[in-house]
């Protein structure tokens, strides 16, 4: 890495800079000269955070870095360092130059004080590991950034973004969707999503629900279904995702068959036809008991097969399958084919399943006036009494 100027030919080497910048950056090296001559470092800190921010800053930002901004690293907020430096290493010539000048920036900020800025340029080392797919040396990175987050009572959330976002592409690099969704649904968490690009968000609202869809643990989608992330996929080629989601919540085996080829031109979609159709039989199993009133949860094996749709022999099956996952409790009698549920997981509820829900309140609120009437009429004698 190159050595810091000599603090005496700082005044002409901004000079340079603004000299060749385009006018609308100008004042920007004026404003850089004036805070370093009155060492008004948080000043200019955020004027050289605003410039970075710039596109037209791009060619001027790794000469800033080494030349200017080493010169006062010392005295400036070392995380605002670590993010300064971290976009001025992306225009370093080659990755091993990226590699060097991250690893130098992590040493240079790992002291007790300053561990949220080492976590941020560590985890940038470990997303370096992940595009070489060296998912060993990540994992390590990853695993020391955790431990230090854990220790701490609050830290900046620029901090906690980055370590979600390597974290779900650690485990989406490795195929572990539930871990993969947890963590990019945290990512989301911390940031503010009308900043990401229109194609990146896109892209993150169509892996989690991939993601949703394929896990062998994720049943309930209400945290996805409820993020706006999702919208982004509407009125795209890949709204059919979404609508696939949705249909899942509700168990909902008509929207799937004709979702079935899109699901068969997905190329990684199509190897979990046979996963994908046991996840919706259980959600089905589910719906159709959160359907019926608590004291009409024994239903026969047929009455089941018939609401769900689900092949009469596969019953047992999923009914054993959702006691087992937690998503229903009861008990099942195998001789008489008769399942008896007495609770079953909340979930998020669509427009359709609300109104659903709406006409059994509407109708015990009936049943409940019926019963008040009766009372009154029949206790007359004894309310007179």
């Amino acid at each position: 890495m190159a050595s810091a100027m000599e603090l005496d030919k700082i005044p002409d080497y901004l000079d340079s800079l603004r000299d060749d910048a385009p006018e609308d950056l100008v004042h920007y090296f004026l404003e850089f000269q004036d805070a370093w001559e009155r060492k008004l470092w948080h000043e200019l800190t955020n004027k050289l955070l605003e410039y970075f921010d710039q596109p037209g800053s791009k060619s001027t930002r790794l000469s800033l870095y080494n030349n200017f901004i080493r010169t006062f690293a010392e005295k400036i907020n070392k995380l605002s360092l670590v993010s300064l430096g971290l976009v001025a290493a992306l225009e370093c010539e080659d990755k091993a130059e990226q590699l060097a000048m991250k690893k130098a920036l992590a040493d240079r900020v790992n002291k007790p004080d300053s561990q949220d800025a080492y976590v941020l340029a560590r985890v940038a080392i470990a997303q370096a590991y992940l595009e070489d797919q060296d998912f060993a040396e990540a994992r390590k990175i990853l695993d020391e950034c955790e431990s230090i987050l854990d220790t701490f009572d609050s830290v900046e959330t620029v901090v906690h973004a980055s370590f979600y976002r390597e974290n779900a592409d650690y485990f989406k690099g490795k195929y572990e969707y539930a871990p993969f969704y947890k963590n990019a649904l945290l990512f989301l968490a911390c940031v503010d999503i009308a900043d990401l690009p229109v194609p990146e968000k896109r892209m993150r609202a169509y892996d989690l629900a991939i993601a949703a869809l394929v896990s062998d643990s994720i049943y309930n989608f209400g945290e996805l279904l409820l993020h706006p992330i999702l919208d982004s996929l509407s009125g795209t080629e890949k709204s059919w995702v979404r609508d696939l989601l949705f249909a899942f919540n509700r168990g909902d085996l008509k929207a799937y068959d004709k979702l079935r080829p899109k699901i068969e031109g997905d190329g990684f979609l199509s190897q979990f036809q046979r996963d994908l159709y046991q996840k919706l039989a259980l959600s089905a199993l589910t719906e159709t008991v959160f359907k019926r009133a608590p004291h009409d949860r024994t239903m026969t094996f047929a009455a089941i097969s018939a609401e769900t749709k689900i092949k009469s022999d596969e019953i047992e099956y999923m009914i054993m399958k959702a006691l087992s996952l937690g998503l229903v409790r009861g008990s099942i009698d195998q001789v008489a084919e008769i399942a008896r549920i007495n609770w079953v997981q909340p979930k998020v509820l669509d427009k359709g399943q609300i109104m659903g829900m709406r006409t059994r309140l509407k109708e015990w609120d009936g049943s409940v006036h019926r019963l008040g009437t009766w009372i009154e009429q029949k206790g007359q004698d004894v309310w007179a009494a």
